[in-house]
Parts: structure tokens; sequence; C-alpha cells
């Protein structure tokens, strides 16, 4: 994922930052608690595409 594309990206629901999670391969939205899927090096950034994150991952997302 390019470095410069991820700065200018934002969450389409908040507009908040996104987090890059390169091994599960999607753009994190903690403020939404969402997480945008990445294929073949295209974020899908529709809130229907995305999924809900769970507690679990929140927190390890904030530790």
């Amino acid at each position: 994922m390019d470095k410069k594309l991820l700065e200018l990206l934002v969450c389409p629901v908040t507009k908040g930052q996104l987090i890059y999670d390169k091994e599960g391969q999607e753009l994190i939205s903690k403020s939404a608690r969402l997480a945008y899927p990445i294929r073949d090096d295209i974020p899908f950034m529709l809130e229907d595409e995305a999924r809900e994150l769970t507690d679990e991952e929140l927190e390890r997302l904030n530790s």
C-alpha cells in the first residue's frame, strides 16, 4: 500500500484517520469501528464493503 495514498485517505463515515493492517489487508477506522478491505492493492472504501470490528480487535488496537 502506497504511504502517500494512506496519508490522503480518511474514513468515509467519520472522516477520521485510518490504520493500515498489512497482515489483514484492511484499513481500520477505530472511530467508526469498521475495517475496509484492500483487494489487489485497491482499498474498497464503501461502508457496505466494510466489516465491523469486535471489541477484542479494538482493545488490541488501543494497546
